[in-house]
């Protein structure tokens, strides 16, 4: 499978605005991240979820071919709503849109009901994303009562592209947060660590997803921050700390697609010099000794051998 590569915005700067903030710039720089080479770029703007669906309405219209990735929580607006608004944006972009879902507390209101803790939010995002994908798929009115939800006669007439099988992120790394990604994530976005817990932790979602028949439906995705002496100080999210010029990146990646990663989402890379140089020299570097090495290496396993014995991966 070919490898694919997410743009996740980030500040050049602290004291920068977000890389929404202007969308004038950011159509620029969304033009430039679609030539770059890139499939796909993650909406995660401080300003909360009502924002990032906006911007994400704004990003879909301003770009062709970008897959928009758009952060999300439970609890924030009802699923009824939220499968109408979802179900609009994936049709709306012709099918460019996946959502990634994130834990956040439950709120005050919850709490008087409920204790929180992080079980409990776990559990009110497996229910939300089971009636997000009933939504999209019924043929009919349905009613649910559930322990965070209750739902009357829901139904969402105008059904995106995708249906049920919008792309669906997580991450997480406790029992609890991969019991649920198990059973939901087609993508999971993998925890920043040493090459080991990073295989340990594929291991570990496999297993999960498996219980759900899903093994070998789950693709990886890895979190890199592309660090040079000009954004050493930017603040980013955290993510693999890679350094040096674009080839040394590229080698630095290919044990971790070896490994069977399937997306690295690049963090760091917010100025259209950064932006077309990854384009132009990481992410090309790294498809074509991906490619040339898949074309010498044609049995299952010898790949993934051999790129590790010849690229140390970074710690």
């Amino acid at each position: 499978m070919p490898i694919e590569f997410t743009h996740v915005p980030g500040k050049t700067h602290p004291a920068d605005a977000s890389f929404f903030y202007d969308f004038v710039e950011t159509a620029t720089k969304l033009s430039l991240i679609e030539d770059a080479g890139f499939q796909k770029i993650v909406v995660d703007d401080p300003a909360g979820l009502l924002t990032n669906m906006d911007l994400a309405a704004q990003a879909l219209d301003r770009t062709s071919s970008l897959v928009v990735v758009l952060t999300h929580w439970a609890g924030v607006i009802e699923p009824t709503v939220a499968a109408r608004q979802l179900a609009a944006l994936d049709a709306k972009s012709g099918g460019r849109l996946s959502l990634r879902m994130l834990s956040e507390p439950l709120n005050d209101d919850d709490a008087e009901t409920r204790p929180i803790g992080h079980t409990v939010v776990w559990q009110r995002i497996d229910e939300y994303l089971v009636l997000l994908k009933r939504l999209w798929s019924n043929d009919r009115p349905f009613d649910h009562e559930g322990a965070f939800y209750s739902i009357k006669s829901g139904y969402v007439p105008r059904k995106g592209p995708h249906g049920a099988e919008l792309t669906i992120r997580m991450g997480g790394q406790s029992g609890t947060a991969l019991k649920v990604a198990g059973r939901h994530a087609d993508v999971f976005e993998l925890t920043p660590g040493s090459f080991d817990e990073i295989r340990q932790l594929m291991e570990r979602v496999r297993s999960a997803a498996a219980e759900h028949g899903r093994a070998s439906k789950v693709r990886f995705a890895l979190p890199v921050r592309i660090r040079s002496e000009d954004n050493a100080a930017a603040s980013c999210q955290k993510a693999a700390d890679i350094a040096g010029p674009p080839a040394q990146i590229a080698l630095s990646l290919l044990p971790y697609a070896a490994l069977g990663i399937h997306e690295f989402m690049i963090v760091g890379v917010d100025r259209p010099r950064e932006i077309a140089t990854a384009g132009r020299e990481t992410i090309a570097l790294l498809r074509n000794s991906l490619a040339r090495r898949e074309a010498d290496v044609p049995q299952p396993g010898a790949f993934a051998s051999r790129v590790t014995g010849e690229a140390r991966a970074p710690s």
